[in-house]
């Protein structure tokens, strides 16, 4: 019989119990381990005694991006050197990197929550998983294979780019899953229609993480590709990395593991929890993490929260995708701007595909200028280009409050990468 590496809890009372003990261990551990979290709780006057119940994490401090790059090289350390086995680190300056530890434990951890991703997908022992994402210290690739591995499925490490590689395994090997950042799978999608390999290989679903992408998007890969899911993965360093939740086959939202993690919805401004359906931060505390617990770390991704069940049943809550950070907005002419707004506005457009530009620039008159480019949909009729950019230039002054010119441009004339897509180019001083 195969394993399930999905909970056993049967009611969300028994949830909530667990994660209340979670908490309290992760609190006391922290404040044992960290100099860094033991200052913190000091500063705030909160102690592990204090906290009795789940409502009494609003009285722990935060965390932030700041503050592990204002401790490197040892951030968040809350276990002896001893105990720790890996590190991992996000992108971004020397010194300056966002560095996170690993006991044994935690890497254990880690692989069952993403053996879970694959189990909540559907897939089975005998599915074949090409990895497309980077290895090397940061997270990905490290964790599609660790849970592959541990789910039981076969690994393809394929890694990012080199598409001659990648179509030669997609045929050779046969692999039924992909595992991708949205970008590179696209670049896949469109090596596979380029080269007319569809009927020559057998990918069923595709599993995107890194990135956000949008529906457009995740279509066009499903038809270029024969496949019949496409699947969201979050995930961050800080977080054990990808992994940490996936939508199921119903792809009614994410549902993310709350035996592992607790995630706190707050506004971005004024730390509050938002409104049931409203869009915000995602604020995550650790409740099993070793090496390096979170409490109350601010992420900056914004979500919103999915109510009632899903129809596969399972108890475990759901957010929606990522829809962008909060720390991505731009401000034009006094309006705040989240990128993945006009991304949403373009997903319900006809006519165009999937890939797009934002283009910030100060005119001679001093005023700010938003342009967005957006490609024509593949064997679209150039003769419609001025009439599709003043419907979408409409779409977007009527969603975001503040005009643009749109640019109509080939299918295929914007970039394609195998790691993740530049949406926002801001030229401003």
């Amino acid at each position: 019989m195969e394993k399930s590496f999905m909970p056993a809890f049967q009611t969300r009372e028994e949830l909530e119990a667990y994660q209340l003990e979670g908490l309290k261990w992760t609190v006391n551990h922290a404040c044992r381990g960290s100099a860094f979290y033991k200052k913190k709780f000091e500063e705030t006057g909160v102690t592990p005694d204090d906290i009795k119940t789940l409502d009494d994490l609003k009285r722990l401090p935060f965390v932030t991006a700041q503050d592990l790059q204002d401790n490197y090289p040892w951030p968040l350390l809350s276990a002896p050197m001893k105990e720790i086995v890996r590190l991992h680190a996000s992108s971004g300056t020397t010194g300056k990197r966002k560095v996170m530890f690993y006991t044994a434990k935690d890497i254990d951890d880690w692989a069952n929550m993403f053996a879970r991703c694959y189990e909540i997908a559907g897939l089975s022992r005998e599915d074949r998983v090409q990895i497309c994402v980077g290895y090397g210290v940061w997270t990905a690739g490290a964790g599609f294979q660790l849970g592959c591995e541990r789910f039981g499925a076969f690994a393809i490490p394929a890694g990012p780019g080199n598409l001659d590689m990648q179509m030669q395994f997609l045929i050779d090997f046969q692999p039924t899953v992909i595992c991708a950042t949205a970008s590179m799978g696209l670049l896949m999608a469109e090596e596979v229609d380029k080269r007319g390999l569809r009927d020559k290989i057998n990918v069923k679903k595709v599993i995107f993480g890194a990135e956000r992408s949008n529906d457009a998007m995740t279509g066009k890969i499903k038809e270029l590709m024969g496949a019949e899911h496409t699947f969201d993965i979050p995930g961050l360093t800080e977080l054990y990395g990808p992994g940490t939740g996936l939508d199921c086959i119903h792809h009614t939202g994410i549902h993310y593991w709350a035996d592992y993690y607790i995630m706190e919805l707050l506004d971005p401004d004024t730390l509050e929890p938002v409104r049931e359906g409203e869009v915000g931060e995602m604020v995550y505390t650790t409740l099993r993490k070793e090496g390096a617990p979170l409490i109350r770390y601010r992420s900056r991704d914004l979500t919103r929260a999915i109510a009632g069940t899903c129809p596969c049943g399972s108890i475990l809550p759901r957010h929606d995708k990522l829809l962008g950070r909060s720390d991505d907005m731009f401000i034009i002419r006094g309006v705040n701007v989240y990128p993945g707004h006009i991304d949403e506005i373009l997903a319900r457009q006809a006519g165009i595909g999937s890939e797009y530009q934002i283009h910030l620039k100060r005119g001679d008159d001093g005023k700010d200028y938003m342009t967005v480019n957006v490609e024509r949909d593949e064997g679209g009729d150039p003769n419609r280009d001025a009439k599709l950019a003043k419907k979408i230039e409409t779409e977007i002054r009527k969603g975001v409050l503040v005009s643009g010119k749109v640019e109509i441009v080939e299918y295929h004339a914007l970039p394609r990468t195998d790691r993740k897509s530049k949406r926002v180019f801001d030229s401003r001083d």
